[in-house]
């Protein structure tokens, strides 16, 4: 009976080993990029979640680069996974989309977006024009010229009007209200003022959601941030079942081009629209609203922008001669210099999020690497947009450094939206919003950090406990 036993636990023993060897080991039909597995099943993913506490890199990342170079693979979330932030790399996988690379998510951003199976490899041909036409057609350049830059002005103008009666706001939640109630009514005509659910106040726990473990049970992340999910799509789906049930609920925005486009495009179901439009959204919104909580901060540091900042929007003002109190127009934001330099700083250093995920469809053989059929890629973009070699001083902030860099070694570094042919449609917008932001704080408000600030990445941009101002209106 002893030595059975002993057979079981030596057979037990050589099985687990193989395995182990097996994960430590994936195959391949070439060399393998540098790295480590981690544990199985597991991964590094525990390693991903431990936060860094600046606005450098993750130390997930930075750890590694400097260990194996610019491309490295890992396990997450038991996913092979190969990290790149090889600049050249990343913009020639850019230009395989749909040939050597598919998009992809890990699983907590396949169930929070819906996007699983046929509906992630999505985004070519027809699907592809579909989302991206749409959303040019109602955030792109020609309506914000048209009117809607002054919209957000205005609306920017009460927004922070309302802050200064406050003896104080916290910056990343009531910017991102903002910016979800602004967006959410282009996109499908959502009034905060007559919903019974203020979603947008809600919307924080999201991000926090996408980096945790899948497990929907009370009291987790992830539970809350489905439950947050649940809200704004069934906010989606009232609005849609109104649109299609009554004429005169059409206002013009994004649903009603896409259920007048249900009649003729196959793909176009129920099942896809709402879950576009609720991607769309979130994508909107958390970029800008992380981007501009970091503005306060860098700017209450750094007095000569904000001054600068000051000059030449004072002198659009001073332009309009008698008019002064007119909207703020496309040709003004188009005249601007320095102000794009500061968004640009701004997007550089805030890196929502450390990169971008597609799967190889095939084997892709680069640097002398392999990487096989299947796995995932981490395009590490907020690695190749704090690389010093690229930006001098790449932790310091200074919009001034715009004026030097070369058109080419922006385009292959700076990608706050992507690239490739799925570079974000709402690019411009987010850009002109955060312009119009400036413009109106800088013109006619003022504000004093009163406490908060610190900065995290979890490996997401986070404001922990909140940065706290006071905001005055200008005598």
């Amino acid at each position: 009976m002893l030595s059975f036993g002993l057979c079981i636990a030596a057979l037990v023993t050589i099985f687990v080993s193989y395995w182990v060897h097996r994960w430590r080991n994936p195959r391949c039909n070439g060399v393998l990029p540098p790295g480590s597995m981690g544990l199985p099943l597991l991964g590094e993913t525990l390693h991903l979640l431990i936060p860094g506490r600046s606005l450098d890199m993750h130390p997930f990342l930075k750890k590694r680069i400097q260990r194996y170079g610019t491309i490295f693979r890992t396990s997450l979330a038991g996913r092979p996974v190969v990290v790149s932030a090889d600049a050249e790399f990343n913009h020639n996988i850019f230009l395989q989309e749909g040939r050597s690379v598919e998009l992809w998510y890990l699983d907590t951003f396949s169930k929070l977006f819906n996007q699983d199976g046929e509906s992630r490899t999505n985004g070519v041909g027809s699907v592809h024009r579909f989302v991206r036409s749409i959303v040019l057609n109602h955030f792109g350049p020609e309506r914000l010229k048209e009117k809607m830059l002054s919209q957000i002005e205005e609306m920017v103008d009460k927004t922070l009007h309302n802050w200064s009666s406050q003896s104080a706001i916290e910056v990343k939640h009531a910017v991102s209200t903002m910016v979800f109630d602004f967006t959410a009514k282009y996109m499908f005509s959502y009034d905060p003022e007559k919903s019974s659910e203020k979603v947008g106040e809600n919307m924080g726990v999201l991000l926090k959601g996408l980096m945790s473990f899948p497990l929907n049970i009370p009291g987790t992340e992830f539970h809350k941030c489905m439950k947050a999910q649940k809200k704004v799509m069934s906010l989606i789906k009232e609005k849609m079942k109104e649109k299609r049930s009554s004429p005169e609920a059409y206002q013009g925005d994004l649903l009603d081009q896409a259920i007048k486009e249900m009649e003729t495009e196959t793909f176009l179901t129920e099942d896809f629209v709402i879950p576009f439009i609720f991607g769309a959204l979130f994508a909107s919104f958390e970029s800008i609203s992380s981007a501009l909580t970091l503005a306060f901060g860098l700017l209450s540091e750094h007095p000569l922008v904000v001054e600068e900042l000051m000059a030449e929007n004072n002198a659009i003002l001073k332009s309009r001669g008698e008019n002064v109190d007119s909207p703020f127009t496309w040709d003004e934001y188009r005249s601007m210099s320095f102000t794009p330099q500061v968004v640009n700083e701004i997007l550089r250093l805030s890196n929502v999020a450390p990169g971008l995920l597609r799967r190889s469809l095939k084997e892709i053989h680069a640097n002398g690497y392999t990487i096989p059929a299947g796995w995932t890629i981490m395009l590490a973009t907020s690695a190749q947009q704090l690389d010093p070699n690229t930006f001098k001083d790449p932790l310091v902030f200074n919009p001034w450094r715009w004026k030097e860099l070369d058109a080419n070694v922006i385009s292959k570094n700076y990608m706050p939206f992507g690239g490739g042919m799925r570079q974000c449609a709402g690019a411009e917008y987010s850009k002109a919003f955060m312009a119009a932001f400036l413009h109106v704080v800088v013109t006619k408000y003022r504000w004093t950090k009163i406490k908060g600030g610190d900065i995290s990445r979890t490996p997401f941009l986070d404001f922990g406990k909140g940065m706290h101002i006071k905001v005055s209106a200008k005598a």
